[in-house]
């Protein structure tokens, strides 16, 4: 599994205690949530899911709609983006997260991060000899 798109957004860390807070603040960090989302359709998504992670259920995007109060148009446009981030996946028309916690999330972020900015250096590396700066 890896992410097809990283963003990191440093924000400010939210009051321990807090869970909604927190889960809004991993979530920006991550960049899976966007200013333009004023009703928080994405984040709401993002609970539902979240929430499936204990019992492990597998969603459909009509269930998640009714569970959002949105429209399945807009459901399916958020999963997209969680897809494309890597967050997300799709199994026979149902939903998931990509992960079985929300720490492993984490994890899977800073491993595919190290590598991107491992390949960033190659690339830099070898620029660098191209142009005769090293």
């Amino acid at each position: 599994m890896r992410f097809v798109r990283i963003t990191i957004i440093s924000a400010e860390k939210p009051e321990r205690d807090n869970l909604n807070k927190e889960l809004q603040y991993l979530g920006e960090s991550l960049g899976l949530f966007s200013e333009r989302d004023k009703d928080k359709s994405c984040f709401r998504i993002f609970i539902v899911l979240v929430k499936a992670l204990k019992t492990q259920t597998k969603l459909t995007s009509d269930e998640i709609a009714e569970q959002t109060n949105l429209s399945r148009g807009t459901v399916i446009h958020h999963l997209t983006r969680l897809m494309d981030a890597g967050i997300v996946v799709s199994q026979k028309n149902y939903y998931m997260l990509a992960v079985d916690n929300i720490e492993e999330l984490v994890e899977l972020a800073k491993k595919n991060i190290l590598k991107t900015l491992e390949n960033l250096k190659n690339i830099a590396k070898n620029i660098d000899k191209k142009l005769e700066l090293k």
